[in-house]
């Protein structure tokens, strides 16, 4: 029997999805949570084997609760069921350890085989995402090549975008760079397009390689604040 936790900021979702699982043969849901902190509650309760898992949550987000989970019970499984197709929460989710990314405009049959293909040890990722992950790993192989920005380009940056540059080098999300600057996320957002702009890259993948290839980053932010 797999154990299945929901983990849904929507009730109508919650209930829905139990009675949908529960009517299969070989799975069991144990428990329903509303919040990312509710979720780490239920797992330590009645450690389940895998969590469907939304992205937009109160109080702690999917992305958030996927890192702490695969941090602290790495053989949970975790496939995230969302609206949300955005890069960053596709890059974010898989690179916490996230076995599967589906939308919710799934079928039920292609839900509960994502639930048994994940089981077995295997990934499930929707089509639609499977392009973006494509990409992705395009552009992390194409990281071996160096990124050059120009001088005077760098030299153009202020001190409050070179403290989001260094937050985006660790591979930190908005929110998370939001969290740790006491910024909105739509003012990172904001700053990071006018980084991209400065700076002439394409995206904050570019950036993030250049980051850490460079070395210039850390130079400038210990001469700034060293």
């Amino acid at each position: 029997m797999i154990k299945v936790l929901i983990a849904d900021d929507q009730e109508l979702i919650r209930t829905s999805l139990k009675i949908i699982l529960d009517n299969q043969s070989n799975i069991e849901v144990t428990d329903v949570a509303s919040n990312g902190i509710e979720v780490i509650q239920c797992i330590r309760r009645n450690k389940p084997d895998i969590i469907l898992m939304d992205i937009r949550m109160p109080k702690m987000d999917g992305v958030q609760c996927t890192k702490i989970i695969k941090e602290n019970y790495p053989n949970l499984k975790v496939i995230i069921l969302t609206t949300f197709d955005d890069d960053e929460y596709v890059y974010n989710a898989l690179k916490y350890g996230a076995s599967g990314y589906l939308l919710k405009g799934v079928s039920i049959d292609e839900l509960v085989k994502a639930i048994n293909t994940v089981y077995t040890g295997r990934a499930m990722i929707n089509p639609d995402i499977a392009a973006k992950v494509v990409k992705l790993f395009s552009q992390m192989a194409k990281s071996n090549f160096a990124i050059e920005v120009g001088e005077k380009d760098v030299e153009k940056l202020t001190k409050t975008e070179w403290k989001i540059i260094e937050q985006v080098g660790y591979g930190y999300s908005n929110k998370e760079i939001a969290d740790t600057l006491n910024l909105s996320e739509g003012t990172v957002r904001n700053y990071l397009s006018i980084i991209l702009g400065k700076l002439r890259l394409r995206d904050r993948t570019q950036l993030a390689i250049w980051t850490v290839q460079s070395g210039v980053g850390k130079k400038k932010l210990e001469s700034n604040y060293g």
